[in-house]
């Protein structure tokens, strides 16, 4: 049986996590392979909502294994209330169902002191971070200076690291940035209590999904954030420390391409992102607000983990073309298309205009990039409500245009559309 991949294809907050839940119920193992607690998946599960950043989407399911990958920087703290907040909820929590590889690499209060601390010096040119420390964290695992979840099993071995930890980045805190230190005995025993309690949760990731695929099952690989923020392959240096996409995931996991089935990616309806940097189909005013909503309700368009208005815009299908290249996507999931009912027109970003040329490629070149303006066609809309469709029939004929037009344009089938913020509301194309 294979490993699944879904991948976000624009700046992340596309749903994925709504899309791996969806999925779960047919696999066996979930597991999160990239990104750390700066993403945000929402769940709503028979109107009660989930707000899971750490641990894959499938734990709502009982019986699907949950991992954190290699490629996970942890936040043991988030990680620790996360796992409170859902065992609360009736929800098992237990080393039988969520594992942590020991591979992954802790994120320190060092970490997120940076974080902070670079945003601020960097003034107009911030990149717009979480403030989660990841950078800081992603920074110290490609410079070998890094440390590992593995640590969690030796709690006296782990605080003696923490605290030269500390006291190396306090002297970079306080030299170069000129912020208060940290106090490092402090952060030691903290981190020393954090080892206590996870160090059953620890396992060789690459060895536990080798032996999962052995056995015939089917593993479902769930990433955080969007190719657009790909270290490599998205708005640099507007992006993410890590690789959100389907190489990540290989990377991320302990896996290799043979055994790879499906890479489903998932696009809203329209566009979004948080954070600074080009967007060449964004709208401003009444429209913007129209997308985005007011924030009244909690699928509106504001970040799971920090809060933050979206930006919006109309869907981008270069982007969506730049995604498949990038990620050799197979088929894709759209969520949201509930959100344009009641728009007479509405237009679609086909190419753009770059001094005076078109194309139809996503531009490396960031520069380049905020120059480029959208080349529309424009779709009619529809007036009626979708949200009770659950086949293709069931939607007005304008929505299955604007589907149809889609696939037509990427040369992906669609295989899930949602239509409503709950997991009832989704119309899949994989079902007789």
């Amino acid at each position: 049986m294979p490993l699944n991949i879904i991948i976000g294809t624009q700046w992340g907050d596309e749903g994925k996590g709504r899309i791996t839940d969806l999925l779960a119920e047919q696999v066996n193992v979930v597991a999160r392979y990239s990104g750390g607690d700066n993403a945000g998946h929402t769940l709503t599960i028979q109107g009660e909502i989930f707000k899971l950043h750490l641990i894959p989407s499938g734990i709502i399911h009982p019986g699907v294994l949950c991992l954190i990958g290699t490629g996970v920087v942890i936040n043991p703290k988030v990680l620790l209330h996360e796992m409170e907040g859902l065992r609360q909820r009736g929800i098992d929590v237990s080393p039988a169902r969520l594992k942590i590889c020991a591979n992954a690499h802790l994120i320190t209060p060092a970490h997120i002191a940076l974080d902070k601390a670079n945003e601020l010096g960097r003034g107009r040119e911030a990149i717009g971070t979480t403030l989660r420390g990841i950078g800081p964290a992603y920074t110290d695992k490609a410079n070998r200076s890094g440390l590992r979840a593995g640590l969690l099993a030796e709690p006296e071995a782990l605080a003696e690291a923490i605290y030269a930890h500390i006291e190396e980045k306090n002297r970079l805190l306080e030299r170069i940035y000129e912020q208060p230190g940290l106090d490092a005995a402090a952060a030691a025993a903290e981190y020393a209590a954090y080892a206590q309690q996870l160090a059953p949760y620890l396992t060789n990731g690459p060895i536990l999904l080798d032996e999962a695929l052995q056995q015939g099952q089917t593993i479902l690989a769930e990433g955080a954030q969007g190719t657009l923020l790909d270290i490599n392959h998205g708005t640099y240096p507007f992006v993410t420390s890590s690789s959100p996409t389907s190489s990540g995931a290989l990377v991320g996991l302990g896996v290799g391409p043979r055994v790879v089935g499906q890479v489903l990616g998932v696009a809203k309806a329209f566009t979004s992102r948080v954070g600074s940097g080009p967007f060449p189909s964004e709208l401003e005013g009444d429209e913007a607000v129209r997308l985005r909503g007011t924030g009244s309700n909690p699928w509106d368009e504001y970040g799971t983990t920090t809060g933050r208005p979206r930006r919006v815009g109309w869907l981008d299908l270069v982007i969506l073309n730049h995604a498949q290249r990038i990620n050799g996507l197979t088929e894709l999931a759209l969520t949201k298309l509930d959100i344009l009912s009641g728009l007479e027109q509405i237009p679609v970003c086909v190419g753009y205009e770059l001094d005076g040329e078109s194309i139809h490629y996503f531009p490396t070149d960031l520069q380049q990039l905020a120059r480029c303006r959208p080349i529309y066609q424009i779709l009619p809309g529809w007036s009626e409500d979708v949200t009770h469709a659950r086949t293709l029939d069931d939607l007005p004929e304008n929505a299955q245009q604007y589907i149809n037009f889609i696939s037509t344009q990427t040369g992906l089938p669609i295989r899930l559309v949602s239509v409503g913020p709950n997991r009832s509301q989704v119309i899949n194309f994989s079902e007789p």
